[in-house]
């Protein structure tokens, strides 16, 4: 099926490990659709590289250099940069149907069956059911509703800050309208609430679809032993024996099919001198992926905002910005 595809995000390198990862998930399930990530324009080459052996698609969403409409949501809400990148999903105008799947979501068995769903389908959020998580959605891509996508952004702004309020804003009759669009929880487990109601979990657990990892600490914050298949968090000793089993397969996946990718990839003359953002520090015992930091000068930075290279997940964050405003004006 070419007119269909699976669809993620990736704003920066280290966010490039987990697409890597839910791509391979997904094509380990007899994929039958085209596979397609969105990233923005601080992705390093080498990352680009390498995507594209897993992806059929890799779209760099630049909101500077966007269409008008797009550049002045952007203007009117700078808070929203990520969010608007994630609705670029809607300008993909040459499928008639796709799937988003956040970059911290493992798909565990095929999937097929949620182009069956119209839009607008996601499953119910954890927190606050009658609203739904954007982690996992049906759509279709269409440049009207793009358009009043980013018009209810600029007008009535997020809730919550993220994608995921103003989605719920703008498909506020998801709740009560057609419950055929209501995803079932295995669509969209989330990985540190499945022990919130163990029973539930024990019932309906073994016919989870796809996993998605939750707040802040991301499967990548993790070390693993590859000897031993243990997992073990920075700076601290362990997670929930739920919790374990999925991201025991996530590590699992990144080291048999995505650490190979940068092997093949620097040995056929890619090297790290493209910028990459990512330390892998590989050995027999212990695997882990750490983010460079480099600093910046006043100079630097303010080129690297001009040419719209903003890290929205990272330092760049709006509460970081907001943060730094507030010890100023103090």
């Amino acid at each position: 099926v070419t007119d269909q595809a699976f669809v993620t995000l990736a704003t920066n390198d280290i966010y490039c490990q987990g697409a890597l990862v839910l791509g391979q998930s997904l094509r380990r399930h007899r994929l039958t659709r085209k596979l397609v990530v969105l990233i923005t324009p601080q992705v390093s080459s080498l990352l680009r590289v390498i995507l594209s052996k897993v992806f059929d698609e890799v779209i760099e969403v630049n909101l500077i250099d966007s269409a008008d409409y797009i550049h002045l949501a952007f203007l009117k809400r700078p808070e929203l940069g990520l969010t608007l990148t994630k609705l670029h999903c809607w300008t993909l105008t040459h499928y008639s149907k796709c799937v988003f799947l956040d970059a911290d979501t493992l798909v565990l068995s095929n999937v097929d069956e949620l182009f069956d769903r119209g839009e607008f389908s996601a499953a119910p959020d954890p927190g606050w059911p009658d609203c739904f998580n954007s982690g996992v959605f049906v759509f279709q891509p269409s440049l009207h509703t793009h358009k009043l996508l980013l018009q209810h952004a600029m007008e009535h702004g997020s809730f919550d800050g993220a994608d995921q309020g103003l989605l719920n804003s703008f498909f506020r009759n998801w709740s009560t309208a057609d419950i055929h669009k209501h995803l079932p929880f295995i669509y969209n487990l989330s990985s540190n609430t499945m022990y919130t109601y163990s029973p539930a979990f024990k019932q309906f657990g073994s016919s989870a679809k796809v996993v998605h990892f939750l707040g802040s600490t991301k499967p990548w914050n993790y070390k693993y032993n590859p000897q031993s298949g243990s997992v073990l968090e920075q700076g601290s000793a362990s997670s929930s024996q739920h919790q374990v089993v999925f991201l025991h397969l996530w590590w699992t996946i990144y080291q048999n099919n995505v650490l190979p990718l940068y092997k093949s990839v620097q040995a056929g003359g890619t090297h790290a001198s493209l910028g990459h953002t990512v330390d892998l520090a590989v050995s027999v015992s212990q695997i882990s992926i750490e983010e460079k930091v480099k600093e910046l000068s006043p100079e630097e930075e303010r080129r690297k905002w001009e040419e719209g290279r903003i890290d929205y997940m990272g330092k760049d964050a709006f509460a970081r910005i907001q943060e730094k405003l507030d010890r100023f004006l103090q």
